[in-house]
This record gives structure tokens, sequence and C-alpha cells, in this order.
């Protein structure tokens, strides 16, 4: 194993304990490290809007409609750029889509610097959002790039490790927000401070390497397309992240608008649900390698549940600290599914190769291959799951003046990814979705309550 010039390994087995010993954990640690640092200050930019919409009073002219227009946008952007994002590792390296990536991240925070104040147009304010969106395709990069340095054994620990280190980066700008405008700051200090932050994630340059061995595999793209397990699991991760990255948009929002709180006042509370899914996310992959993702999966979405029922009747009563305690609990419970959703994606696919009777490293890179390109796939259509609540929070209010509405169809939805869970991935015999390059006769079927 080498790293000439570029910083590009040219071999790597994480598989074969050997060599995972004896250089491959110290070098994929290391990648994981900056890889977080630069996931994090990614979603902090992508969900800055969450907050500075907080701290728009009446002088800028916006509506609460407006708003949670202005944050559904966002998120849409985040969504759809984790698409190129995903495959930009294979064209670039990702050492090297790290850096650039990074770099990119300033672009929407010095145009925000620079248009917040009140008189500017809504369109303008909308425009700027937009910009945001690119921080979400980070998390996509980073993920597919740090699934290619762990061994399977290691993955549902090293993907929740770095996905629950970029997630902070939600209640971190909160904080900043709080700590910054509590002290009579304004939301241009907030953005300045982010701007050398920015400036110090290209360490990865300095720090991170490519692999060789992760290509630019038009096949696995398609291949991943026509599997149907993509396209289950994107719908589970729309339960899963869809809900943490919605509600980290809206919770200071509906305080504000339900409960009446004012803008410091929702602060105080909006960063606690973020940042205890945030640090629960890893425990969730961790679980799921010693339990199975499926069956964590399966109950977390009971508990979900059970929590937005609590929350239909807390906004039904009026119970700001019944509300406040039941949305907290969501929030830990998303990150928990989270990670437990993102650790089923490659063992689906590991389990695919063994039925194909591929063994060792070939199964392994079968695995790899897939997975890499469908977690791009699965976290574009996850995160759109964060555009369906805050539109479904904007039609509540303007419907009904609170969100219970929303809730309510929250809870149906959780209700349909708990059902999807069981029929796919516990019920024995295993249902299995047809896939489309094997006949029935050649395949055995699989069973993935060990995923």
């Amino acid at each position: 194993m080498t790293a000439p010039s570029g910083r590009w390994i040219q071999q790597w087995d994480p598989e074969d304990e050997t060599f995972w010993n004896r250089t491959g954990e110290k070098i994929a640690r290391r990648n994981l490290l900056y890889s977080v640092l630069s996931e994090h200050i990614g979603f902090s930019v992508w969900t800055m809007w969450s907050v500075l919409v907080l701290f728009m009073g009446p002088e800028y002219g916006l509506t609460p409609a407006d708003k949670f227009l202005l944050t559904s946008m966002v998120t849409l952007v985040g969504a759809v750029v984790r698409i190129p994002y995903t495959f930009a590792v294979a064209v670039f390296g990702g050492r090297n889509w790290t850096v650039i990536s990074a770099a990119l991240l300033l672009v929407p925070t010095v145009a925000a610097f620079a248009v917040m104040e009140p008189g500017t147009s809504f369109s303008t304010f909308l425009l700027v959002g937009l910009l945001a969106g690119i921080g979400g395709g980070n998390f996509a990069s980073s993920m597919t790039n740090i699934n290619a340095f762990f061994p399977l054994r290691k993955k549902g620990w090293a993907l929740g490790l770095n996905a629950g280190g970029g997630n902070i980066g939600v209640p971190v700008i909160q904080i900043a927000a709080l700590a910054i405008i509590g002290a009579s700051g304004g939301p241009r200090v907030l953005l300045g401070l982010y701007i050398p932050l920015i400036v110090a994630a290209v360490l990865a340059a300095l720090y991170m390497d490519n692999l060789a061995s992760v290509r630019n595999d038009t096949g696995a793209a398609k291949d991943a397309v026509r599997d149907a397990h993509t396209w289950i699991m994107s719908f589970l991760y729309i339960g899963t992240f869809g809900s943490f990255i919605g509600y980290s948009f809206a919770f200071g929002q509906v305080l504000q608008n339900q409960f009446d709180r004012t803008p410091l006042e929702a602060a105080y509370v909006t960063f606690i649900g973020p940042l205890l899914g945030s640090l629960i996310r890893p425990v969730g992959g961790w679980l799921a390698d010693r339990y199975g993702g499926s069956r964590i999966t399966l109950w977390n979405f009971v508990a979900m549940g059970a929590a937005t029922a609590v929350l239909v009747v807390a906004s039904m009563q009026k119970s700001l600290a019944l509300f406040t305690v039941a949305f907290v609990v969501l929030f830990v419970l998303t990150g928990l599914g989270n990670g437990s959703t993102y650790k089923m994606i490659p063992g689906i696919f590991q389990a695919k190769a063994l039925a194909r009777g591929l063994r060792g490293e070939e199964a392994a890179a079968y695995g790899r291959r897939l997975s890499g390109a469908a977690m791009g796939l699965i976290g574009a259509v996850g995160a759109l799951g964060g555009v369906g609540i805050n539109l479904a929070f904007r039609q509540s209010f303007l419907s009904y003046g609170s969100g219970t509405g929303a809730f309510v169809a929250f809870l149906a939805c959780y209700a349909v990814c708990f059902v999807v869970t069981w029929a796919v991935y516990l019920r024995r015999p295993a249902a299995r979705p047809r896939d489309t390059d094997a006949t029935p006769e050649k395949k055995p079927q699989l069973s993935y309550a060990e995923v």
C-alpha cells in the first residue's frame, strides 16, 4: 500500500485483518476524523437558515408561511445535490472532493452575510437560502468515502460516528446563534464566525487520502437504481433522517408560532433535540452492529410513533412542557434510527453477494460497490423527508393554526415504515424484492434479520 503524489492509495483491503491491524485502521481513522470536520461544517451551513429565520423579526417582512417555504427549499436543494456529491468521490477522489466541497461552503456563507438586513426582498433571501443547500451534499460524499475505508464489521460504528459528528453541526450553529445573539450580536456576526471555520476545513488536503479502488463506476449506479432495496431503504430513511433534518429546521418555528415563544426563548430549547439526536447516532450504529439494524430500526419506529402520539396530545392541550419533552425524545429516536438504517445498507448488499455464491474479498467488493452507490441515492431521497415535514407544518399552520395536523400525518408515516421494515427485513421467510439479474431457482431466499 502506497500513497504517492496526490495522496492516492493504490491497494486497500480492510477485510484483511492483518492489513487492517497493521496499517489500515490508523489510516481509516485519520480520514474519518477530517471527514467529520468537513461534514460538520457542511451541516452547519445547510441548517443556518433554521436559526436565521428565528431572528428575522417583523422588520424583515416575512410571514410564518414564507419562513417555512424558505427552509423547505433549502432542505430540497440539500437533498438533490447529494446525488452528484455521491459520485464526485469516484471522479475526484475522497480527499480531493472533501477539499473542494469544503471550499464551496464559502459561497452561501458570504452571500448570506451580504444580504442579511431588513429591506432585502423575499426572493433574494430565497435565492441565497438555496445556495446554502450545497452544505447538505457534504453528507453524501463523506458517507460514500468513509464506507470504502472500513470493513463490514466496523461500518455501523464508523458510519454512525461520521454522520453523528456531521449532524452535530445542526445544534452547534444553533448554540452559537444563542450565544452571539444573546450577547447582543447579530446574524452577521454569526455568519462571519463561520467564514474562517470553512477555510480551516481544507485541512483535509493535508491529512486525507484518495482510494484508487473507488472508481467512477456508472454500472454500480445503474445497478443500485434498479435494486428494489435502494428504494425501500430510501423510504425508511425518510422516516429517520428526513424526520431529523425536517424537525431541525422546523422546531424553533413551531415553538414561536404555536406557543408564542420569543426568538431567544425558542433558541434556548431548539438546539437540545438536534444535539442529542446527533450524539446518539453512533449508538444506533453500534446497536445495529450488535443486534441487527433491521431489529433496531423496527422497534425504533414503534417508539417514534409513540412519541409523535404524545406530541399530538400536547399540541391539542397546548402543554408546552409536555410538547418540548416529547419533541426532544423524538429527536433522540431519529438519531438512533439514522444509525441503524445506514448500517443496514452495506449489510443488505453483502447478504446479496453471499446469496450469489461470492465469498471473501469478491463478496466484500460487490457489497462496497453497490452500497456506496446506493448510499447517495438513499441519503438524497431520505433528506426529501425534511422538505415534506416543513411543507406539512406550513400547510397545518395555514389550515388549523397549529402543527397538530402535521403530527397526525407523521404518525401515519411511522406506522407505514414499521410495516415495511417488518414485511421486508424481519418476516420469516423473509420477503425479498425481485432481483433483476437472477431467476428464483438460481438464488435462495434470504433472511435479512441480521442485517
